[in-house]
């Protein structure tokens, strides 16, 4: 957006503020348009084991992350390959409760093919999708070995024992979703780094002399401390009842805003064409319109989001306001990736409340930027030498080496923005889209930029 100040924020050297992604509340009563469920990719799955005695809040978090996610990616053996088999895994359970029991067998028998095939659809394809493209980096940078099995990716343990649900508890929220209640058990980590494929630089940085770390949660204690059970959201998706980590979090959120589950829905609306749903999505934002945001938002993938979609425009009204800026013109170039289509954003025009006019246009490996009768080019030196000037002269020739490759490889990649195509409608998917940027990322470093950094941190 162009700046209120009429001073372009490169000038300044500033950095424009990115867009952040919007995180879930829920649904309610059984008022919602059938819609195939949404999930959220578990963005966190190699977190480290909390402290040794956090609040009790904090552990009620974990506990939350580890029955629903962690174990998926990481449990009894941690396989990403069993993950790549989500297709071919058993479908889900005809109760809520009977899911919720699927999950404690699965992570009793720290059965991870089991425990993916418990989790709801749509989340296990976000989870299994971007790990090839991720390896591959890893692997083209050295910090994975180059042999390295994603069969057998260890490093982390969970095992659950004896875990109980009260099923007198569980909560209909509305006909595709129920709260299910935890209520006993254990619950016991094992962290051991060493068993991680990574290459011998980088095991060469690790901490000597520690062994594996083990924690275990007595779910009762925890239950008892809080005054309430854990609980764990169930969805139903095409007849069959699957735990959620998206709803799961979304329900949390909603409680500790005091909120209910919407009693309505917002449904899907997309756009025709990947290029269309950025664009509007994007004139939505500038209008703080949070109902059009949300109905460009994939039906399944982020379902979470529609169900509790009045419980955000309500709480956006309170203090979003439109930005007056109008989007003229914006154009993509789009590409296939996995599980979508990157939209790669070459060219936006800008109006702003002052009726000033602002263009960028990607050109290569730079972006020329147009307004207030001057045009001025923005390049990979540039960056750096800005970010230079800021940190001062001290800057290691290997740390501008690795600021020279992330700006010409992030501006020669662009800006990519993923969407999904749902019954010929296109969507914005912004966990997707957030993974790309992480791939970006990687996308621009080379090997010896890795070595410099660790050279460094030496």
């Amino acid at each position: 957006m162009p700046p209120q100040d009429g001073q372009w924020p490169y000038q300044q050297n500033q950095h424009p503020q990115q867009p952040y992604g919007q995180q879930p509340p829920y649904p309610a009563q059984q008022q919602y348009p059938q819609q195939p469920y949404g999930q959220q990719p578990y963005t966190q799955p190699f977190q480290q084991l909390p402290p040794q005695q956090p609040p009790k809040k904090g552990r009620r978090g974990l506990i939350i992350g580890l029955v629903v996610a962690l174990v998926v990616l990481l449990g009894g053996g941690g396989t990403w390959f069993a993950l790549s088999q989500r297709d071919s895994v058993a479908a889900g359970a005809a109760t809520p409760t009977d899911a919720a029991r699927n999950l404690a067998t699965a992570l009793s028998g720290n059965d991870v093919v089991g425990m993916v095939g418990a989790l709801a659809p749509a989340e296990a394809k976000l989870l299994t999708e971007p790990i090839g493209q991720t390896t591959d980096e890893l692997k083209r940078l050295g910090i994975l070995k180059p042999d390295a099995n994603p069969e057998a990716l260890t490093g982390m343990q969970v095992k659950a024992e004896n875990l109980t649900f009260d099923e007198g508890g569980a909560e209909q929220v509305n006909d595709h979703l129920t709260i299910t209640k935890l209520t006993g058990g254990t619950i016991t980590v094992t962290a051991d780094p060493s068993k991680l494929p990574l290459s011998d630089r980088l095991m060469a940085q690790m901490p000597s002399g520690e062994g594996p770390q083990t924690e275990t949660i007595d779910i009762a204690e925890e239950v008892a401390d809080s005054g309430e059970p854990i609980r764990i959201a169930t969805v139903k998706v095409d007849g069959e009842w699957y735990p959620s980590l998206l709803y799961t979090m979304a329900d949390y959120a909603l409680r500790d805003e005091n909120e209910p589950w919407p009693s309505t829905s917002i449904p899907a609306r997309g756009a025709g064409s990947p290029n269309d749903a950025v664009k509007e999505l994007v004139q939505a934002a500038l209008d703080a319109d949070v109902t059009r945001v949300i109905e460009l938002l994939p039906p399944d993938e982020m379902a979470v989001l529609h169900d509790a979609g009045p419980a955000l425009v309500a709480a956006a009204a309170k203090d979003a306001e439109p930005s007056g800026a109008k989007l003229l013109d914006l154009r993509t170039e789009t590409s296939a990736v996995p599980g979508g289509t990157r939209a790669t954003v070459t060219h936006v025009q800008i109006q702003s409340p002052d009726g000033e006019t602002y263009t960028v246009t990607k050109k290569g490996d730079c972006y020329e930027a147009t307004g207030e009768g001057r045009t001025e080019e923005l390049c990979a030196d540039f960056l750096v030498d800005n970010i230079e000037n800021e940190i001062g002269s001290s800057v290691p020739e290997e740390v501008t080496q690795v600021l020279q490759h992330l700006s010409s490889g992030i501006l020669g990649q662009g800006l990519g923005v993923i969407t999904t195509e749902v019954a010929g409608q296109h969507y914005v998917s912004p966990l997707r889209t957030f993974n790309e940027l992480g791939l970006t990322v990687l996308r621009s470093l080379q090997p010896e930029d890795i070595t410099a950094l660790l050279r460094l941190a030496e």
